[in-house]
């Protein structure tokens, strides 16, 4: 089998299945999705993986935390010897299942992981991925099949099991895959944080925008506002990159974050407050309907009140990869004006997604 292998949030398997189905139609190639709920991952079937791949890049995808071109799936393995079928697979001839010789010979890889599915089923399996990556690393290197040291210039070479019989092998292009072990970016949650929500926007930051962008869009100085901010999470967030931040909010902010001096607390409705002049940022984590939310960013960008927003939308029970295109669809028409849109479902979110949204230059 060759496609893709692409990891979520799990529970939201349908979700990315018929996004990868629905893209993957859009860019002209056929191929069928084939998961489980609760699986943590989807495996989309297609006889054009490298094209697909490119087609679909991982950032622009957004309930793929990770997203690998399929080489193998193995069934079926031995307890006693795992590594033989991997090799056997990377060396696959033309007539076996996997990639020809002309697609493998002479491939070598940066670094090796070994990972599991991050799923109630999947987490046991982090002991066995830990113990088998110790023992195929030097198999690999002896056959020449992974570099002597880690090479962040090569493909990542990606092992997922499933099960102690049931692993994927999988390649991941380090321009186009989360660098994070099973796509998660691992944050720490600092003692004066006023809310775990800070490190939603500390991800956002991460995976939304390239190191360019943070460098250019997050300056001292820089003025910013954030809605629905109370207790203070994000406001604590923007104040560690040094900007002035008006937190809009009829609840309280704790006490240390106004105490920065960077912070002005207004008391006011995040949806119907403007600011009096144009603001570098603008974000927004509150709950409410996510069209509403779309509509609101919108009329931001539109009368260019904000440069750039970072705001999640809460998704439906049911539905929500289409309450999602919709809200997305939503947001570039009543914009009117071109924009730049990223919206990902980050590891730090729930029944939700984040949106990094700017107006093209």
């Amino acid at each position: 089998m060759t496609g893709l292998l692409c990891y979520c949030r799990a529970g939201f398997e349908p979700e990315l299945a018929a996004e990868l189905s629905a893209r993957a139609a859009e860019a002209g190639f056929f191929g069928h999705a084939r998961t489980e709920r609760g699986s943590g991952f989807v495996v989309f079937a297609c006889d054009q993986p490298e094209a697909l791949s490119r087609a679909l890049p991982w950032r622009g995808l957004v309930f793929a935390r990770q997203k690998l071109q399929l080489l193998a799936e193995l069934r079926g393995l031995d307890p006693k010897d795992r590594i033989a079928p991997i090799v056997a697979a990377l060396h696959a001839d033309s007539a076996g299942q996997g990639p020809s010789p002309e697609q493998v010979r002479g491939r070598l890889y940066g670094e090796l992981l070994v990972e599991h599915p991050d799923s109630d089923a999947g987490k046991p399996l982090s002991g066995l991925a830990r113990a088998f990556g110790n023992a195929l690393r030097p198999v690999l290197r002896k056959a020449g099949l992974l570099a002597a040291q880690d090479n962040a210039s090569l493909p990542r070479l990606h092992v997922c099991f499933a099960a102690g019989d049931h692993a994927f092998v999988a390649s991941g292009d380090v321009a186009d895959s989360a660098p994070w072990p099973l796509g998660i970016p691992r944050l720490r949650l600092l003692p004066d944080a006023p809310s775990r929500s800070a490190l939603k926007l500390e991800e956002a930051l991460l995976t939304l925008l390239d190191d360019g962008e943070r460098t250019r869009f997050l300056r001292e100085g820089m003025r910013a506002a954030d809605l629905g901010a109370a207790p203070g999470g994000w406001t604590w967030v923007l104040v560690r990159h040094g900007l002035h931040v008006s937190s809009i909010d009829n609840g309280p902010l704790r006490q240390h974050v106004l105490d920065t001096g960077l912070v002005e607390h207004l008391r006011a409705d995040g949806f119907h407050w403007q600011p009096p002049r144009p603001l570098d940022w603008m974000v927004c984590d509150m709950v409410e309907q996510p069209r509403r939310v779309a509509e609101r960013m919108a009329t931001w960008l539109r009368e260019g009140w904000c440069r750039q927003t970072i705001f999640n939308l809460k998704l439906p029970m049911k539905k929500r990869w289409d309450e999602t295109r919709l809200c997305l669809d939503l947001l570039a028409a009543q914009a009117q004006r071109p924009l730049v849109v990223r919206a990902r479902q980050l590891y730090h979110d729930r029944e939700e997604i984040t949106v990094f949204a700017a107006a093209k230059p």
